[in-house]
């Protein structure tokens, strides 16, 4: 039985390694901000001592995982197969991110780190059968940390207060590798139009007063994860009827 050309065989496969990451990011989520080893034996001793399982991010990576499969399927080569494989291993991250981030109001270095180690990687991996592409992702790195840090520098000069934390300049710049130039500046305005929303919905609802700090991360991670799913043609579509209230065509 195949779905979307793809075995359902893989979609069991992924499903429950998507179960799997979920658990583990809990286990990330408890660990980062407190700046300790995510990779130790204590992961085990833990578990034995107090086993609580985090269903809810269990399912969401799970859903994750089965729908990236369900978009990129899976190809007869390890390029061909390097989308899959780059969102696959980008997805606990975000999911970490925006949930510490929200939570604690940081995304921790550790973190941001090993989202750029990865997204070196890639970059490379890519650079074996495409060099330009690899030259797109290292352009979409200065853009993503880039236009971040220019809102950031500005911010503080005018407001006289950071306008985005540094985490977030640094998850921009690690993004900028998984996604290219063009990719990192939609989502960097997608990020910017959903917060505006979601900012406004929270302070109308009085789950955020006007004075309280409303972390960015989570923003970045929705836009991302629009990102992974849609095409760029389509996402440049809706932006461009957005910002020109529909004289775009």
């Amino acid at each position: 039985m195949y779905i979307n050309d793809t075995h359902i065989v893989f979609y069991i496969i992924v499903g429950l390694l998507g179960l799997f990451v979920g658990q583990f990011v809990d286990w990330m989520n408890k660990r980062l901000p407190e700046y300790k080893k995510v990779f130790t034996k204590e992961i085990f001793q833990e578990h034995k001592i107090n086993p609580k399982a985090n269903y809810k991010l269990m399912l969401i990576t799970m859903a994750i995982y089965l729908a990236l499969l369900y978009r990129y399927g899976i190809q007869n080569t390890i390029i061909g197969n390097l989308n899959l494989i780059k969102y696959l291993i980008l997805t606990p991250m975000l999911l970490s991110a925006f949930v510490i981030d929200f939570k604690q109001q940081i995304i921790p270095n550790r973190l941001n780190l090993t989202m750029f180690e990865f997204g070196l990687i890639i970059a490379f991996l890519y650079g074996m059968s495409n060099v330009a592409i690899t030259i797109d992702m290292l352009f979409g790195m200065i853009a993503g940390g880039g236009i971040f840090l220019i809102i950031t520098l500005i911010g503080g000069l005018i407001f006289g207060k950071e306008a985005l934390g540094f985490g977030d300049v640094k998850l921009m710049g690690a993004l900028g590798l998984y996604f290219g130039l063009s990719n990192i500046i939609a989502i960097s305005i997608m990020s910017f139009l959903i917060g505006g929303i979601l900012g406004i919905i929270l302070i109308i609802t009085k789950i955020k007063k006007k004075d309280e700090y409303i972390p960015f991360g989570p923003f970045i991670v929705i836009a991302t994860f629009i990102s992974i799913f849609v095409p760029f043609n389509v996402l440049a579509r809706i932006l461009l009827t957005i910002f020109t209230l529909g004289m775009y065509k």
